[in-house]
């Protein structure tokens, strides 16, 4: 499950790569496929902001966005 699809900001190669990374476990986490576009649409968005402020570790990269899930 690629995060490319959502991504529509510039980030260099390696920042993408990890964003890739958190993308697809914050989706395996959540037991998400294929009809969920609109939830991955959501957590693409909140990876990619949290990638753009600085934060790149994968891990909690998913983390700070199951918690920004949570709170709605």
């Amino acid at each position: 499950m690629p995060i490319a699809p959502y991504v529509n900001a510039r980030l260099d190669p390696e920042t993408r790569r990890l964003a890739g990374i958190a993308f697809e476990i914050t989706c395996a986490a959540l037991k998400l496929t294929a009809r969920d576009e609109c939830i991955k649409s959501l957590i693409a968005s909140k990876i990619i902001e949290l990638a753009r402020a600085g934060e790149i570790d994968p891990d909690r990269l998913c983390e700070r966005t199951l918690i920004h899930l949570r709170r709605g």
